[in-house]
């Protein structure tokens, strides 16, 4: 997880990001409603979520930093990525809400005041591309800090559609350019709300990560002098940035020394070549059954031995 950049936590950096949210939002706000556009309201709609976004995000990061405990041994990772999820939804419903508002006002577009539109929709727009040129490194890394980043951009994104029909109805005084403009905006937000909520979900499902070819690590791992097999292969991800996976190593009968090198040589492999820091190796010199590559759980069979056992 990015921490720094140019010399500042990034925590920091999102606790700045949420005070200077909250100048455009009131703004815009004021602006919106004495210039009757609802292009400009939706827009600080979409602050608001920033704002919610860049505290959760930064409360996020203070969590993900606690130590392991008994009770969490994997720690905090994964609320980044609850907050991720839960801002991701709320984008969604923001943009239900502008759908709605936006319908309405295409039937009686109201009159707006353009000058006064474009002067707040700039201001908007000036804060927003600093914020998402501030956070533009972390976001790479961290899928908790992305989402915060697809917020500003989308509000970036959304400041300039503003402007664009702010100098539309200036020149024209086409009024119904205003809920056109909103809808496009919810559009472009729910596309970057969409690929957030889904790779979070597949961290909370445990899927594999996808820039992992798990058949080729099993095949690159089996070319390892000394491995003669491997099996009950799990890979996930504790978060987006830190990958986990645990085996089955088929190795020969050898003396312990021997075989901790071949664990070694393994562990480093996965951390080189495939990016997983954590893993759990366990080495056995005859095959267990099944022996597959990928091991299926069944629960219910394992509470079916409980009671079998209780009833002897």
């Amino acid at each position: 997880m990015a921490e720094h950049a140019h010399g500042l936590p990034v925590g920091k950096k999102l606790k700045c990001g949420v005070f200077l949210s909250g100048v455009i939002f009131v703004v815009e706000v004021v602006g919106g409603l004495l210039s009757h556009s609802l292009a400009l309201l939706s827009d600080a709609g979409h602050v608001l979520a920033d704002i919610m976004a860049l505290s959760l995000s930064w409360y996020g990061i203070r969590q993900a930093g606690r130590p392991s405990s008994s009770k969490m041994t994997f720690g905090y990772h994964r609320v980044g990525v609850i907050i991720a999820i839960t801002n991701a939804i709320g984008i969604f419903v923001i943009a239900v809400i502008i759908f709605y508002e936006a319908y309405h006002r295409w039937q009686q577009p109201p009159e707006v005041d353009s000058p006064l539109m474009l002067t707040a929709a700039v201001t908007g727009l000036s804060v927003n591309i600093f914020l998402a040129f501030w956070l533009r490194r972390e976001q790479r890394a961290n899928l908790n800090v992305r989402s915060a980043f697809w917020h500003v951009l989308g509000d970036a994104l959304s400041s300039i559609g503003v402007i664009i029909g702010a100098v539309i109805i200036m020149f024209t005084g086409w009024f119904v350019v205003d809920p056109l403009i909103s809808v496009l905006i919810s559009i472009v937000i729910i596309a970057s709300a969409w690929g957030i909520l889904k790779e979070g979900l597949k961290v909370l499902l445990e899927a594999a990560p996808a820039k992992i070819d798990i058949d080729g690590m099993v095949e690159a791992l089996k070319r390892i002098p000394g491995v003669k097999g491997i099996h009950d292969v799990h890979v996930w991800s504790i978060s987006p940035e830190l990958h986990a996976m645990s085996c089955h190593v088929l190795i020969g009968d050898v003396p312990t020394s021997e075989a901790s090198e071949i664990r070694k040589r393994v562990e480093d492999m996965l951390r080189d070549s495939f990016d997983i820091e954590h893993s759990t190796i366990q080495t056995e010199c005859a095959e267990c059954a099944p022996n597959d590559i990928f091991c299926t759980l069944h629960p219910s069979q394992c509470e079916d031995d409980g009671k079998s056992k209780k009833g002897q």
